[in-house]
């Protein structure tokens, strides 16, 4: 493990610590009391700010998951909900919910509800100076939400995020995309229709697609896209709607 102390190798660490079970309290430390200053510095790239979060999101959401108890699970909707919506993550002097760092900092001040249309309302301003300047999809194949579709968790470098967020995407789209060839139909999962706009609505969608080979580049017809039915009682992510549990 890296002893350096700057914010984008405690957030590798930090990760790479949950992984291998090793000893986190240290790195949370580390990374709860960091200088603002230090902060701003390290995240100055988009690059940056994309690992970071990235890092940090999906360690604590495993760290967060082996302390809690059995009424995540057995307590229905509402404990789930609190489960991202808490404030139990600090960093640099603030305190942050899953939530906060998945729809604040890394799509870019969205609401979880809208379909990925509508902004967040009152962004603080950690969350302005740190997030995202603009929604990139392909975060939604790197977040661990602990169901059933989730990618293996890598650990992310800002050199690198970019090559290593598509390997996720194809790995992803490979296991959870068919495409009927004599329908002209792809069945996809759930997570495409509840953050549509974040793809840039259907045609984005068809295009994503397409890019990463999940189905045929014709330019000619665009596919009919169904999305797969979920096992409710098997997710643990909420969806905020109301009408669904998503992967």
């Amino acid at each position: 493990m890296s002893t350096q102390l700057d914010p984008l190798s405690l957030s590798a660490d930090l990760l790479y610590t949950v992984k291998t079970e090793g000893d986190a309290e240290p790195l949370r430390e580390h990374l709860a009391t960091l200088e603002r200053s230090q902060l701003e510095r390290a995240l100055s790239s988009r690059e940056g700010k994309l690992a970071f979060w990235l890092n940090c999101y999906n360690a604590y959401a495993q760290l967060l998951l082996e302390e809690e108890d059995d009424d995540l699970f057995d307590g229905g909707l509402v404990n789930r909900w609190k489960f991202f919506a808490r404030d139990r993550i600090p960093v640099s002097g603030a305190w942050l919910s899953l939530n906060d760092i998945e729809h604040g900092l890394l799509r870019s001040s969205k609401h979880s509800w809208g379909f990925g249309y509508l902004p967040r309302l009152f962004p603080s301003s950690f969350e302005r100076q740190f997030r995202l300047p603009e929604c990139d999809p392909r975060i939604h194949f790197a977040l661990s939400h602990g169901a059933e579709h989730c990618p293996p968790i890598a650990v992310y470098s800002p050199r690198d995020v970019d090559e290593e967020l598509d390997i996720a995407i194809e790995w992803f789209l490979e296991e959870n995309v068919t495409y009927d060839a004599e329908g002209d139909t792809a069945t996809i999962p759930r997570r495409f229709r509840q953050f549509r706009g974040d793809f840039g609505g259907r045609r984005g969608i068809v295009d994503f697609l397409r890019e990463y080979n999940a189905v045929p580049d014709d330019a000619d017809t665009r596919p009919s896209l169904e999305y797969e039915r979920v096992d409710r009682s098997a997710e643990l992510d909420v969806n905020l709607e109301g009408d669904e549990v998503r992967p």
